[in-house]
């Protein structure tokens, strides 16, 4: 792609992140609108509960892939240019958490970012989804997992984005600019956390 186009990878990283996979899947198997069920989100993790098992991993994969291609295409446009890439990373997670279709509500953003980052560190990605498992297992709080996933991301992406070298600073910022984004979505998890009222995967171990 023509240097002089390399806007329209903004443009695309938040119209394919803006796409509700999680409304649309819900809606063609005759569910209605998702967002009138449970925590009224529309990620994999509410899709599941109100939705059934293939909805959710289907919701799960959709929202993972849309990351990863906006990424892979900045990529693939600009040479490997990491700036655009990283652009192309907060855009396509700004635009499922911010969808223009939605009125600006949409979901929070935890499989896009992990579809996102596979492109750019594939072994943080690695790390934060054995977190999660770790988490969400033991407890049986999905949120937890994911809270606790993207506070971790910027350090396993430091650690693990090339070893023994620290990534360039807009991988660093990037990457915190994203986990940000989703741990303020998650702020009413973390409050029912707290509380003791926020919905569990399964029980917890004994």
């Amino acid at each position: 792609m023509n240097a002089h186009w390399h806007w329209l990878i903004g443009v695309m990283a938040y119209a394919l992140g803006s796409i509700p996979f999680g409304l649309l899947i819900v809606k063609a198997r005759g569910g209605g609108d998702i967002r009138e069920s449970g925590s009224g989100n529309i990620g994999a993790a509410n899709v599941t509960r109100n939705a059934g098992f293939t909805a959710g991993v289907l919701t799960l994969a959709l929202d993972a892939a849309k990351g990863w291609l906006a990424v892979w295409l900045a990529s693939h446009w600009t040479g490997g240019d990491i700036r655009w890439m990283m652009a192309a990373a907060i855009l396509v997670v700004a635009g499922h958490v911010f969808p223009i279709w939605l009125g600006f509500k949409g979901g929070k953003g935890v499989a896009t970012s992990l579809g996102a980052f596979l492109v750019i560190c594939p072994q943080a990605v690695g790390a934060g989804i054995a977190l999660w498992l770790l988490v969400a297992g033991f407890w049986g709080y999905s949120s937890l997992g994911s809270i606790l996933m993207a506070a971790a991301m910027p350090l396993f992406v430091y650690l693990l984005y090339e070893p023994r070298h620290a990534p360039p600073s807009i991988v660093t910022g990037g990457v915190v600019a994203i986990s940000l984004l989703v741990l303020a979505k998650h702020r009413a998890n973390l409050e029912r956390l707290v509380a003791g009222t926020e919905d569990r995967l399964r029980p917890p171990r004994r």
